[in-house]
């Protein structure tokens, strides 16, 4: 059976984001009518900061549903869209905490509007202007997410202080580039495949100064790479981790190079969403 339609349902304060699955009618099928099957919870949020409106996609696990005390941590991501990655890595949240080798996290999806002017910073490569009408509004994005979301998140859902951004590509930048500039945003990071030949490596560059200076909480960063991502830069990049005395970024390096950039979100996220969230592993400490 194969998706054909997307249904949203409105409700007072909520709206459900529900897969409807049509099958060819059959003897025992033909008088059935589709129903809504339903994957997770969508809201809008009108931000002033941005100056538009956004809407978020959630996935919660049922550990939380079967508790009305129960406090998760909470796991955003950029290209969160119904049509972009929300969904499978939604699956991949579900898979992993149901067969306990990830700790549950609620997931937060934010759908795109600009992407590449949310997901850069400033450039002063000619080429990099030239991939959208505005880019360099990573600040501003940034923004949005502490003062505007998180604080929206934290009044719908009951939450723990813990928090993590994923992403790929210009995602991935961006969780990079959130690290460095602004590390307490977030406790985990995980990038795939992060564009960070952007601004001729300037993220790179500021991450040698950065890593061995940095003297603030404990923090975790997952980085993978395609037979197509920057991997001389990424690698450069988890070198300095391990390099850094005192350790107080936990860096993962995993490079995939049987993937390509078009495929490497599911396998890298299946690995890091274990890796770092393992059962086992001590969360991040507030």
């Amino acid at each position: 059976m194969l998706p054909t339609s997307l249904r949203i349902v409105a409700g007072k304060n909520l709206l459900l984001g529900c897969l409807i699955f049509l099958s060819r009618p059959t003897r025992t099928d033909a008088q059935t009518s589709p129903a809504p099957l339903c994957i997770g919870e969508t809201f809008t949020l009108a931000s002033k900061v941005l100056g538009e409106t956004r809407r978020l996609n959630v996935y919660v696990p049922p550990v939380y549903r079967d508790s009305a005390t129960i406090r998760l941590p909470v796991l955003y991501m950029p290209d969160g869209g119904l049509a972009e990655d929300f969904l499978h890595v939604a699956g991949l949240v579900q898979v992993l905490v149901g067969n306990g080798s990830m700790r549950p996290f609620i997931l937060v999806g934010i759908e795109n509007t600009q992407r590449r002017r949310d997901l850069t910073g400033p450039t002063t490569n000619a080429e990099d202007k030239k991939i959208a009408p505005r880019v360099g509004g990573s600040a501003a994005f940034r923004q949005f997410i502490r003062r505007e979301l998180m604080p929206a998140v934290r009044q719908r859902y009951r939450t723990t202080t813990e928090t993590a951004l994923i992403g790929e590509s210009l995602a991935g930048l961006f969780t990079v580039e959130t690290l460095l500039l602004e590390p307490d945003l977030f406790d985990t990071y995980l990038a795939f495949d992060p564009s960070l030949w952007w601004n001729d490596g300037q993220l790179t560059q500021q991450a040698a100064r950065f890593v061995p200076a940095y003297r603030g909480s404990a923090k975790k960063l997952y980085l993978a790479t395609s037979s197509q991502g920057d991997t001389a830069a990424t690698r450069q990049l988890a070198g300095l981790l391990r390099a850094a005395n005192p350790p107080r970024i936990a860096g993962y390096y995993e490079p995939l190079p049987n993937e390509t950039h078009a495929t490497i979100y599911h396998p890298a996220a299946l690995r890091g969403l274990r890796r770092v969230f393992a059962p086992n592993a001590r969360p991040i400490e507030q």
